[in-house]
């Protein structure tokens, strides 16, 4: 079985034909998805997927391009919406200087509103962090003296410094359908030293769809594709990514069941 640790089927490209996109999850041994939330007030439509399909979860954040709209003076708007038996983690969050849609100082604040509430739940913090690397590592060390939790940074294109620096702090990576661009060198070299047991894997769909589908709608079935490069980088058959990648995915995400 494989997990997709990180897609967003509550966005518009999904709406007309969400029950098939499933289905092909399952049929692709995708057993298990996580909806990820963007926006607290759209949480109500990512809440919605999660009950509709047993062996889909959701987590509940603002993502740093919507900090400036949804500004977090605390967490407890998040504690609130967390409450939600589907909900298995918080974020995504972090910081985004590569498009700064949300000024920084705002997004600073909103993330660490997000590990705040992480913390106090012991549910995994969702990282997104682009041209961002020295803040990320700054704040996540700095929240991490203050009180552990655990965490991840999702789709990870990042240096080996960034990759050490959340293995330093207890956290995990996850791939998504960029390492296996053609232009993706360097992130594969660094994916190579990932350690089986820190590793998960992600579509981020409807975006970043993996070879051979590059260029289109990516759904959370096309997660096999960016797993079997991830085998092959590493040399270990499928079945052991697989299952590796998804007992990394169950020892993180501790609310979530694996499917009977």
């Amino acid at each position: 079985m494989l997990v997709d640790s990180h897609c967003h089927l509550d966005f518009p490209e999904f709406a007309a034909e969400l029950s098939d996109v499933v289905a092909r999850a399952k049929a692709a041994g995708v057993g298990v998805c996580v909806s990820i939330g963007t926006r607290l007030s759209g949480f109500a439509a990512v809440a919605a997927v999660a009950a509709r399909f047993p062996d889909i979860y959701c987590s509940v954040g603002v993502h740093p391009h919507e900090a400036e709209k949804e500004p977090l003076d605390d967490a407890v708007p998040l504690l609130a919406l967390a409450r939600n038996p589907k909900v298995v983690g918080i974020g995504e969050t972090g910081l985004d200087y590569y498009y700064e849609h949300s000024p920084r100082a705002k997004q600073i604040e909103n993330f660490r509103a997000h590990i705040s509430a992480a913390r106090a739940l012991a549910l995994p913090l969702i990282v997104h962090t682009r041209d961002a690397e020295d803040d990320t590592i700054g704040i996540l060390r700095e929240e991490m003296g203050q009180g552990a939790f655990t965490g991840l940074i999702h789709c990870f294109t990042g240096t080996e410094r960034l990759a050490d620096a959340a293995f330093d702090l207890g956290l995990y990576i996850s791939a998504s359908g960029i390492a296996t661009f053609k232009k993706s060198d360097a992130l594969r070299a660094v994916l190579a030293r990932v350690p089986l047991d820190r590793l998960l894997v992600e579509t981020d769909a409807p975006y970043l769809a993996p070879v051979p589908h590059r260029g289109k709608r990516n759904e959370p079935a096309f997660v096999a594709h960016t797993a079997a490069m991830l085998a092959g980088l590493k040399g270990v058959p499928f079945e052991e990514l697989a299952r590796a990648t998804t007992d990394n995915f169950f020892r993180l995400f501790t609310r979530a069941a694996r499917p009977i």
